[in-house]
């Protein structure tokens, strides 16, 4: 197990938590001053309060929940959102109503699930050609449906 310190920029900023014992991601909540309307089709910055300290070689992937999802089409529109472990800034989750009625956000409601993960370091190196595969250039569909 590795330790994330957390930091809290507002007294009101909940920590994240594991829903129970086997989840992956601990829960992200809100933190606002006044309820935010998300209309259809609109996307907006929510904040949390809080700040991370991810240890070197880890990444912290800001995904969205399932439930939300589901329910009301709610979603992390760059999913799964990146946080390096050089950042230092208050974690906010970029959702996005792709459902058919508004969705009100809270402050406190759980909005999305934080997953940490090694990174692995990768060198690129220029080449001047690439090994042959039976897929080769194909991309989006070649595989089939």
């Amino acid at each position: 197990m590795i330790q994330v310190k957390i930091k809290k920029l507002h007294p009101r900023a909940i920590l994240p938590s594991f829903a129970t014992p086997g989840s992956a991601g601990a829960d992200l909540s809100a933190l606002l001053d006044a309820p935010l309307v998300l209309q259809p089709g609109e996307r907006a910055l929510i904040p949390s309060g809080i700040a991370m300290e991810l240890p070197p070689a880890y990444e912290c992937q800001l995904r969205p929940r399932s439930g939300l999802a589901a329910k009301f089409g709610v979603t992390v529109l760059n999913a799964p959102g990146t946080i390096d472990s050089d950042f230092r800034g208050e974690l906010k989750a970029l959702l996005i109503n792709h459902g058919t009625e508004p969705f009100t956000i809270n402050s406190g409601d759980r909005i999305a699930q934080l997953v940490v993960q090694p990174v692995i370091a990768v060198e690129y190196e220029e080449a001047d050609s690439l090994s042959d595969t039976k897929r080769g250039e194909g991309g989006y569909g070649s595989t089939g449906r």
